[in-house]
């Protein structure tokens, strides 16, 4: 019985992955580093076992360059397809903006009204319609949107943003910076019936710190 009581102290205090908060669940396994205004995946406004695997953010319908950008998310083995992982993302106006345009609250105060939810299908896919965002005004900024995973027994970490192959301030020096978090996160677009369509594959853990490794 001691033996036993020993076992389970280390595997309290020492495993993240077997660690119980009082409710009795299982702590999730923390990784990827600190990740300021991560927390806003929460604050969907759809329940996140709800979400459906395509969005459209509320620019879409407004002027402006429309795209559609859709990928699969892979497990950390890079060739199977993961379902039910959460992407949050964000992005400017075509001013190059963050605008709280419906009295937002939360982190939509900083992340603006451009921003929305979804969670991939069985096969892993996600898709979403936006407008291209612009670059932050008076600046050399690339055009960028910001995204945000959630997978299941594994906090929200951030990854790669989305940024576009065409972009004029997107130098090599800049492309060779990339740290390849969830995979390269830039975007090849071309015309496809009248609106810009990317592809970006994303793969969980990848050069994420702390995650854990397959066995």
């Amino acid at each position: 019985m001691k033996c036993i009581t020993i076992i389970y102290l280390l595997c309290y205090f020492a495993t993240p992955g077997c660690a119980q908060d009082p409710s009795g669940k299982v702590k999730e396994q923390h990784v990827g580093g600190s990740c300021e205004g991560c927390e806003a995946i929460f604050e969907s406004p759809v329940p996140l076992d709800r979400l459906p695997w395509t969005d459209t953010l509320p620019d879409f319908v407004e002027a402006g360059p429309k795209m559609v950008i859709s990928g699969v998310v892979y497990k950390a083995d890079g060739k199977t397809p993961a379902p039910d992982v959460v992407l949050y993302i964000y992005h400017t106006d075509q001013a190059g903006n963050y605008v709280n345009r419906n009295n937002e609250t939360g982190w939509g105060r900083r992340h603006g009204y451009i921003r929305g939810w979804m969670k991939t299908n069985e096969k892993g896919q996600y898709r979403f319609y936006t407008l291209k965002p612009a670059s932050y005004p008076n600046t050399t900024a690339v055009k960028h949107i910001h995204p945000i995973i959630k997978e299941p027994g594994i906090n929200e970490y951030w990854i790669d943003e989305f940024v576009f192959d065409d972009d004029p301030f997107l130098t090599a020096a800049l492309r060779k910076e990339n740290q390849q978090r969830g995979g390269g996160g830039v975007i090849k677009l071309k015309k496809v019936n009248g609106i810009l369509a990317g592809e970006r594959n994303i793969y969980l853990g990848k050069n994420i710190p702390g995650y854990p490794k397959e066995n």
